[in-house]
């Protein structure tokens, strides 16, 4: 047993020590650097005497930038953001709720505004069934290109009239709007970073089943029943299957780009 507990508090020493050596805040106080402080206020113990300093004058810091910037410089954004974290918390850190708002948010502009300019908001051009997956140019010359099985059902399912994508629109909405913890329903958005359009099935219990199209780098939502669920894909040639037990909004994002 005792050897068990020095093991344990090697390992622990260990791991301690890693951390630091990975990041090394000794001479914290003496940086004039935004992005440093910034990540020292995300790592460091809520009671770290240095916040009390470091806090503040990245304030300062990022204060001044934005007064001094020139017009056009895309970092004011960003500095503004942050600044607005430190006043409302302890570091820049975005915590899941806030990030879960974010997405919430850009998700009902997004759909507002379909509903505004109609279906030519998100035209589709169907493509040809003999479609190919995306070979990226750094790939061997001998890589195998393999045939998009799922096109056919995939512009079909992409090819909505405007009907149906009105009302489609306004169930997402709703459910976007909707922050009832009672409520039957909730949306599951699917982002696709990868090169290759993409059919993902969401598979529950008996015949509840759907499929949600999602375009090459683009994303797509879907107001599902609450409960459980097998997800299944094809990305690119490869397969992908996942388990996921629903009872709130979720966002699943799927593959990478050779971008």
């Amino acid at each position: 047993m005792k050897k068990l507990i020095l093991l344990f508090t090697t390992l622990l020493f260990l791991t301690f020590s890693a951390q630091k050596q990975g990041k090394d805040y000794s001479n914290i106080l003496k940086s004039k650097n935004i992005y440093e402080i910034n990540a020292f206020l995300r790592d460091a113990h809520p009671d770290d005497p240095r916040r009390s300093v470091l806090k503040p004058r990245v304030m300062d810091f990022m204060k001044d930038y934005i007064k001094n910037a020139p017009p056009g410089d895309k970092k004011v954004k960003e500095m503004q953001e942050n600044l607005a974290r430190l006043r409302r918390g302890p570091s820049t850190k975005v915590s899941f709720e806030e990030m879960n708002a974010i997405i919430k948010q850009k998700q009902i502009l997004k759909y507002q505004k379909q509903l505004q300019v109609g279906q030519s908001a998100i035209a589709y051009t169907p493509s040809s069934a003999q479609n190919v997956y995306v070979v990226p140019s750094s790939a061997p010359k001998n890589t195998k290109v393999i045939a998009d099985t799922e096109a056919s059902e995939f512009n079909m399912l992409m090819g909505e009239n405007p009907t149906e994508h009105k009302n489609k629109t306004v169930k997402i909405l709703n459910s976007l709007f909707d922050n009832d913890p009672n409520a039957k329903e909730c949306i599951v958005m699917i982002e696709n970073k990868s090169d290759c359009n993409i059919i993902v099935r969401i598979e529950g219990i008996g015949n509840t089943k759907y499929r949600l199209p999602v375009p090459a780098h683009g994303d797509n939502s879907i107001v599902v029943e609450k409960g459980d669920y097998l997800f299944t894909s094809i990305v690119c040639g490869a397969q992908y299957a996942s388990q996921k037990t629903i009872q709130k909004p979720l966002m699943v994002a799927l593959g990478s780009s050779s971008r």
